[in-house]
């Protein structure tokens, strides 16, 4: 793996990171949502041990308490989102190594993350303006049948799958997908993807 690096000019990096911070960003808050199994916006030692052993990752609670509490702000029950990553950029460290060097390199990155995750926020307007096909904001099952049947997929021709379909995305349950669900979709996708 060092060789392959070495010949490609790249760095290894660890495992727990992806190439794209953006979709690194995204990956760790579908596992943080994953692991908050009441929508509190917070996620606690027992609901990360409960995922944990569904896992198959059995792990003492005493560890895993003493591990976690350090990253829980005072006054709290459970580490929130961003106290999630710091936990995980300690882990990261920990079991992979600190390079100050990739540190500065993110940091002069910064810049080109937010345009990047710019970019990405035009392409998804883009795609979902495909679906959109009246301009109305929001994708119907009929125009999703329809940019299905135009792929040429086999879903298009079931109203109930394209129904359900619809059903998975949509939040606030209009029937119907609108640009801000339609990007949740997406992105988890993409972070499914990687």
């Amino acid at each position: 793996m060092e060789a392959a690096a070495a010949f490609t000019g790249h760095k290894r990096t660890s495992s727990f990171s992806l190439r794209c911070p953006s979709l690194n960003f995204l990956r760790l808050r579908r596992i943080f949502d994953l692991f908050d199994k009441n929508g509190d916006g917070m996620i606690t030692i027992q609901e990360i041990s409960q995922a944990l052993n569904l896992l198959g990752l059995e792990a003492d609670f005493s560890d895993l308490e003493s591990t976690i509490k350090s990253h829980i702000k005072p006054d709290s029950v459970g580490l929130s989102f961003e106290d999630f990553v710091s936990l995980h950029q300690s882990l990261d460290d920990s079991f992979f190594g600190y390079d100050s060097t990739a540190s500065e390199e993110e940091a002069a990155n910064d810049a080109g993350d937010q345009a990047r995750m710019r970019q990405e926020e035009s392409d998804l307007s883009e795609a979902f303006k495909v679906f959109d096909e009246d301009g109305d904001g929001y994708i119907s099952a009929r125009e999703l049948q329809v940019v299905l049947r135009k792929l040429g997929l086999p879903e298009a021709k079931e109203i109930d799958r394209i129904h359900q379909m619809i059903t998975s995305v949509d939040r606030n349950q209009d029937g119907r997908v609108d640009f801000f669900e339609f990007k949740d979709m997406m992105r988890s996708v993409l972070v499914r993807s990687s």
